[in-house]
């Protein structure tokens, strides 16, 4: 998907999504940055568009400099959909330094809410081992079952914290939401 002041499909032909790196590369050779930027209603509709997508496995990459100046949907809302979608996100923000619309906080704040994680690479050039790096994470990721010991049905967040004990296997890197909305009731 693409973004300024408004968001459009990126992969040409229509196609939902494509393995294909051809049309990847294709759809890649028309990002522009101009005009006004609709992060947050980007992201949104990212949401909205995995949640067609046939894999459970579901991960978002957004490249921005955290800048928002145009969307409609508010940051604390979409922070509550981040936490609410069973989407992980990592965001890369590239950005000058001297520009006034950067906004790490809120790539930063974006993956954390999701178990996703936040790079700043600080070059084009760099950016290519960071999208490496979260391709092997993708691949890697294991999910875990959890069953809580509360369960009264209240719509509330709840903290969650993810502790391995692996002696003898060295140091693992846990990455986990930090939480999650317990169900609500259906009952009047």
């Amino acid at each position: 998907m693409h973004f300024n002041e408004r968001v459009w499909m990126g992969v040409p032909g229509g196609a939902p999504f494509t393995r294909g790196p051809v049309v990847l590369t294709e759809a890649l050779s028309h990002i522009g940055a101009y005009g006004k930027t609709a992060l947050y209603d980007a992201v949104e509709r990212g949401f909205l568009h995995l949640s067609d997508a046939g894999n459970p496995h579901r991960a978002l990459v957004v490249v921005s400099d955290g800048g928002d100046n145009a969307s409609a949907m508010p940051f604390e809302r979409l922070l509550q959909h981040a936490q609410q979608a069973d989407t992980i996100i990592y965001t890369i923000g590239l950005f000058d330094q001297s520009s006034r619309d950067r906004n790490p906080r809120i790539l930063k704040e974006l993956a954390a809410a999701t178990g996703g994680e936040a790079f700043l690479p600080g070059s084009i050039r760099g950016a290519t081992a960071v999208l490496e790096r979260i391709a092997r994470d993708i691949r890697s990721t294991y999910l875990v079952g959890y069953e809580p010991t509360n369960t009264v049905r209240d719509g509330n967040y709840r903290n969650v914290r993810v502790v391995v004990d692996a002696a003898g296997r060295g140091t693992l890197k846990v990455r986990a939401r930090p939480g999650y909305f317990a169900p609500a009731s259906t009952e009047p």
